[in-house]
């Protein structure tokens, strides 16, 4: 049977911002507790995020979240949500911030290690209603974790994992693409290409969504048309305006699941968290793409025809050249050997890609020898 369910409240505009107290007072969050990072707080972003509240003395801040979000910074958090006795939070940054304000959420509410909510832990039924409000304002357009039911978080031993619910599914998501106009180049790259992994995977996930499908196709189309203006020029306001929906779109869609794409980044991504996930995941698309096209419901429903015509390409064997010809002109790294990755490091990151929930919903089950062959034609 399949589960379609579209999903939260947006507000999406220049100038967005402005309704945050309204939203705070339409979820009936009193006492704010901000998650960001100290990059946003430095940019002036927290700044204006606590001048649309009416009470901004009454308001937390935790300005502390990794570029990978982890177990540790998750504790750290919830200890200064209870001792302030605050609410509801607002997530301000990328994904690791709304990622972190999500593991928040869970374990600032319920009892028991991060880890206990993890689904490879079979955590997903532990997490309940009592799960913390979130209302979510992206600075990038990469993850479109402001609409998603799931974090990505690093635990204590090392392993990068998701946690997923419905309750993690941000109550408001305040979309401003005025906030990623000052974004650097490489992030608006990594993060723009990000999203376009997550609108290519979850349209060729095999899950039944016709929905999910269409707004896929459609983030991918906008996100292909506007990534290269967006990071040369990064105050083109109609191209921040398409990647913020890319990125919105792509996240939307991917409850119908991801693909080898996504297990592979995140394995190697808690092996080294240094390494940004976005490029990862930009490297790692031609060659699951490849792998996918034999695929039967890739073949059956003419998947890589319908991304190529929403790519503007002319055929399907295009593809993969074009995202490695869109990473060169993006200035990202040809392969994994740039970031270090070496191949001893192989059976270790495959075997954290059989374990991720992300394996399970490629169109083809991929093998140690196949995910061995993926990871060579990425370095």
């Amino acid at each position: 049977m399949a589960l379609i369910n579209y999903i939260t409240q947006v507000q999406f505009d220049f100038g967005a911002l402005a309704l945050l107290q309204q939203e705070c007072d339409r979820i009936g969050i009193r006492r704010p507790f901000i998650v960001t990072d100290a990059g946003i707080k430095a940019a002036g972003i927290i700044d204006k995020v606590l001048a649309q509240l009416k009470n901004p003395a009454e308001a937390g801040v935790f300005d502390q979240t990794p570029p990978n979000p982890n177990e540790g910074a998750v504790r750290a958090a919830v200890q200064l949500y209870r001792d302030g006795g605050f609410d509801g939070i607002i997530a301000v940054g990328g994904g690791s911030s709304i990622d972190l304000a999500k593991g928040l959420a869970v374990c600032g509410t319920h009892e028991g290690p991060l880890k206990s909510f993890a689904v490879i832990e079979g955590g997903m039924a532990k997490i309940t209603a009592a799960t913390a409000p979130v209302i979510a304002i992206p600075t990038t357009a990469g993850t479109g974790s402001e609409v998603g039911r799931g974090a990505i978080l690093i635990l204590d031993d090392g392993r990068k994992v998701g946690v997923l619910s419905p309750y993690l599914v941000p109550r408001s998501a305040i979309c401003d693409p005025e906030l990623t106009l000052n974004l650097p180049a490489m992030m608006t790259a990594a993060t723009g290409m990000d999203a376009i992994a997550h609108c290519l995977e979850t349209f060729m996930a095999p899950a039944f969504n016709p929905p999910a499908d269409g707004i896929a196709l459609d983030g991918l189309w906008r996100a292909w048309a506007h990534i290269e203006r967006a990071t040369k020029e990064p105050h083109d306001r109609e191209a921040r305006l398409n990647m913020m929906s890319a990125s919105m779109q792509g996240a939307m869609a991917f409850q119908k699941g991801l693909g080898c794409v996504h297990s592979l980044s995140h394995s190697l991504g808690g092996i080294n968290p240094r390494l940004h996930h976005g490029t990862l995941n930009a490297i790692f698309l031609p060659s699951i793409i490849a792998f996918n096209k034999d695929s039967d419901s890739v073949i059956k429903e003419k998947k890589l025809e319908r991304i190529a015509q929403a790519m503007g390409l002319k055929d399907a064997a295009e593809i993969g050249p074009a995202i490695k010809a869109l990473n060169q002109r993006l200035g990202l790294p040809a392969g994994l050997k740039e970031l270090g990755v070496t191949e001893d490091m192989f059976p270790k990151i495959i075997q954290g890609a059989l374990a991720d929930h992300s394996h399970k919903t490629n169109p083809r089950v991929a093998s140690e020898a196949d995910y061995a062959r993926m990871l060579s034609e990425s370095m």
